[in-house]
């Protein structure tokens, strides 16, 4: 953990908390507001962020000259080894997730993990009833988070020994009584002779941690090469354009297939065919380069195109207040903004006036990792539907209707088949993802049936799942983030029937409310700023961790030049967003995309033929 320095920042932090504590930050003019923002950044960088590995790294880790070549110094690792060149295990596959949180407040409460039952909480203060459209966001913003998270982090496959037994009530319609629920994969590396036996229990990522598109690339060796076709840098498609199918599973060839649907299967679809034309322009720019300089080179452009799609477009869309328009713009080209970028490049070392890409690399006292933390606040299940409806991108016909479960697994290749590629952006365009609410739970994923055959309750298990690996609750997790602590349920939602359902469910005892669950109530809540589409209390972790992304990540910082990623390449980044890489691929959206400023937010419709 870090620590605020000079007299002048420390005086600067505590007014800007003062000023959010009282009045929040998003009810003052820009200026101050961005301010008020810039302090709590500090803050949270200085009093969040955890290291949990408990090992200092030593001079033998450092690389060894012609390890794996020289191409890590200049591209990405597969299992996102030799990032950081003197720590290279930082971020890798197989290290730990951190903490945003002081480690004595991570430890799980082995006496309250199913208390409330966790059963209960899905089935009475999350199931939907009615569906609630968000809308101000259209369904790409939806299957977009899950394609990030799927880069970010995995916690790989749980351990059979010990499940949890979930009590259920005798009418309770699940078909084992108790309800089983597989523990997360317990840290292997956590042995009674190390030195870390004073720190909460650990967990591992067995995806890299870095920002590196590794849901497309994979993050082994053996995925990579699977997906890569050998030729000209490029990934493997088909000649239907869409990905090569695993005949296993029935579901695409890509770095990550797990709970997969259409949704994703577009995604990975649209940024393969990135990847490939990118590869184009690079050889007719550099005729001389070998297979491997062609992939590695469009994989650094295609990653940095999906961390600038995140900041710039996705990010603004879910969280539509004018000050955050003007601050995660300013994440990416500073407050100097993007003509002053694009016309005269890098006019300040500083990441606030010229932007986070290109400045220099920043750990802020503490090793690179995802945080559990982070995973806890991107549970958002909510923005999807139940009910899928296709349209021809023509004139609005409906090609297809699908429920989600035959959209998913399997499915997802079938709809594909069924309806173009064109047609299924246009109907993700043109429709709501669900509000990050309660009550607004896809029923299908309170009983989704795996491609095991096996069956899980998702809200049930993402509720233990905080519990188990000792995230805080609501109330003090607000405190732990520098907001101050919620009296009663009143001040949580103006929905008076969800304030007697939490007190009942929660005995009454604000304490004890689920983190997930505090989160979603803030959607009808008193305070939720204007335009944001999630609460204001898990914004604090995407102010801290959004940057930290790009601040450690050295193909963000020291290595974003045209030196590393070619000329043609850095251009290529510079130049394009979500709207020109969806129209250089599927130009009949065009009339839709001219008339909206910002891609993840809802299309105009084709006029009815």
């Amino acid at each position: 953990m870090s620590t605020i320095g000079s007299w002048l920042s420390r005086l600067f932090t505590r007014l800007t908390q003062s000023l959010d504590q009282k009045t929040g930050w998003d009810r003052f003019p820009l200026l101050i507001g961005l301010m008020v923002l810039l302090g709590l950044r500090i803050v949270l960088r200085a009093r969040n962020l955890y290291d949990t590995t408990g090992v200092k790294v030593s001079s033998k880790d450092r690389p060894l000259p012609g390890e794996q070549g020289a191409c890590y110094i200049t591209a990405r690792t597969a299992d996102g080894a030799y990032n950081d060149l003197a720590h290279p295990t930082m971020g890798s596959v197989g290290t730990r997730f951190g903490r945003n949180v002081p480690l004595q407040h991570a430890y799980p409460d082995e006496a309250t993990v199913l208390t409330p039952n966790p059963r209960a909480v899905s089935l009475e203060l999350l199931t939907r009833d009615t569906f609630q459209p968000v809308t101000i966001l259209n369904m790409l913003a939806a299957a977009w988070v899950q394609f990030m998270v799927h880069d970010w982090f995995s916690h790989g496959k749980n351990q059979k020994e010990n499940p949890w037994a979930i009590p259920l009530a005798e009418d309770d319609p699940w078909p084992e009584h108790p309800m089983h629920i597989l523990r997360t994969r317990s840290d292997p590396t956590r042995t009674p002779d190390t030195s870390d036996t004073d720190l909460p229990p650990t967990y591992l990522n067995t995806a890299t941690h870095w920002w590196d598109a590794s849901q497309i690339y994979g993050s082994d060796e053996a995925t990579l090469a699977q997906v890569r076709s050998g030729v000209d840098g490029k990934l493997a498609i088909g000649p239907d354009g869409l990905l090569p199918l695993d005949p296993t599973l029935g579901v695409d060839i890509t770095g990550v297939n797990g709970n997969w649907w259409i949704g994703l299967s577009m995604l990975h679809t649209l940024f393969t065919l990135e990847h490939n034309v990118i590869c184009d322009r690079l050889h007719e720019a550099y005729p001389d380069w070998s297979d491997d300089e062609l992939f590695d080179h469009a994989r650094l452009v295609n990653a940095a195109l999906l961390a600038k799609i995140h900041t710039i477009n996705w990010t603004p869309a879910i969280l539509d207040h004018p000050t955050m328009q003007v601050a995660m713009n300013g994440n990416w080209w500073g407050l100097a903004g993007e003509w002053i970028y694009k016309h005269f490049g890098r006019i300040s070392g500083s990441e606030v006036i010229s932007g986070i890409p290109g400045s220099a690399t920043d750990h802020f006292g503490v090793p690179y990792a995802m945080t559990e933390e982070f995973v806890s606040v991107y549970r958002m299940h909510p923005l999807l539907p139940d009910e899928f409806v296709f349209r021809s991108v023509t004139n609005d016909r409906v090609l297809l209707e699908r429920t989600l479960s035959e959209v998913a697994d399997s499915h997802a290749r079938e709809v594909a088949k069924l309806v173009s590629m064109t047609d299924l952006f246009y109907s993700f365009g043109t429709s709501n993802p669900g509000a990050i609410t309660l009550h607004n739970y896809p029923r299908n994923l309170q009983r989704r049936v795996e491609p095991d055959g096996s069956i899980i309750d998702l809200a049930t298990t993402e509720i233990l799942r905080d519990r188990e690996r000792g995230v805080p609750r609501y109330n003090e997790f607000r405190r732990l983030v520098h907001r101050r602590p919620l009296p009663g349920f009143e001040e949580l939602t103006t929905n008076t029937t969800w304030v007697e359902e939490l007190r009942r469910i929660y005995n009454d005892d604000i304490e004890q409310v689920d983190l997930m669950i505090g989160l979603y109530a803030e959607f009808e809540g008193p305070h939720l700023p204007k335009g944001f589409g999630f609460s204001d209390t898990a914004f604090r972790i995407f102010i801290l961790m959004a940057s930290r992304r790009l601040n450690s990540d050295r193909f963000f910082t020291t290595d974003y030049n045209p030196t590393v990623y070619s000329r043609v390449g850095f251009d290529w980044v510079v130049q394009n967003d979500m709207t020109t890489v969806l129209l250089r691929h599927f130009p009949a959206l065009q009339p839709m995309l001219s008339a909206v400023k910002n891609p993840f937010a809802p299309w105009p419709k084709a006029k009815a033929g």
